[in-house]
């Protein structure tokens, strides 16, 4: 099926996005609006990107839904770049655990299929039992994502060969998942500490309490300048005083927010709240 996208349409559909996720396409992306909307199209028997703009435009909720979770990157990898989990080990976990933190909490925002907050909860396991004079004192992760369908996947933690070999070495293959025949399933004791809920960023977050940590890495990369500032004023709002915040290599929150100062570590930086 070949779609052809036309540039009033794009422009409904860029503005539409933005409202409803803070996405900003950019210009010259129609090969990815095509590419990507193909599926949704053919599911629902329509034969044009006007067809579906229509239908989402006349209250079509679910299909909006559709339209938001076929457009939003879920690029993501076991441990991804390394450094913010060495830090989050060797500077951050041991800090807090000095301070005797009880009832730690970490957010990990934009979770995708599930790895980062995964890769968290083994971070910290491995931190308890590198240090288990100076345990952590118990340990939620809230991993969010605006996909419903994207999370139940990551909830399901369930996956397959060439998933798990991006980013994840054998021995913790064999230490912290069941394999379950063409799959491998994350084991209990990584899955209990996470609790995963739909959000969307642009949207009140203040109701999922405070943290002492914030991944919210290779997301706010799609929004707008003033969107940016407002999401990470808001997770300033919700990080405990002096709390840390992860971000994309390419990312900065001092560009955008005088709440935070960067601190460098193992090869990369995090943001702390000041």
């Amino acid at each position: 099926m070949s779609i052809e996208v036309s540039p009033e349409e794009y422009a409904r559909l860029s503005a539409l996005l933005s409202s409803a996720c803070g996405i900003q396409l950019g210009d010259k992306k129609e090969y990815l609006v095509a590419s990507r909307l193909t599926g949704v199209l053919v599911k629902h028997g329509m034969r044009s990107i006007a067809e579906l703009l229509l239908a989402i435009e006349g209250g079509k909720a679910a299909l909006k839904r559709q339209l938001v979770d076929a457009m939003t990157t879920h690029e993501t990898l076991w441990f991804r770049d390394q450094y913010p989990f060495e830090a989050l080990k060797r500077m951050i976990l041991p800090e807090l655990a000095r301070a005797r933190v009880s009832n730690l909490r970490i957010w990990s925002a934009a979770c995708s299929s599930g790895q980062e907050p995964y890769s968290i909860s083994m971070i910290a396991d491995e931190y308890n039992r590198e240090y288990p004079r100076h345990p952590l004192g118990g340990l939620q992760i809230v991993a969010t994502d605006i996909s419903s369908s994207i999370l139940g996947s990551a909830r399901e933690g369930a996956y397959e060969d060439i998933a798990l070999a991006r980013g994840l070495t054998s021995d913790r293959r064999t230490r912290y998942f069941d394999e379950q025949g063409a799959r491998a399933r994350v084991k209990d004791l990584v899955r209990k500490p996470i609790l995963f809920q739909e959000l969307n960023l642009i949207a009140p977050f203040g109701m999922l309490g405070r943290f002492h940590i914030v991944f919210c890495r290779n997301v706010l990369i799609y929004f707008s300048d003033d969107k940016k500032r407002d999401i990470l004023d808001r997770i300033a709002q919700v990080l405990e005083p002096g709390g840390y915040l992860f971000m994309g290599g390419s990312e900065s929150a001092v560009r955008y927010s005088a709440k935070f100062e960067v601190a460098r570590c193992y090869g990369g930086m995090v943001f702390k709240l000041k």
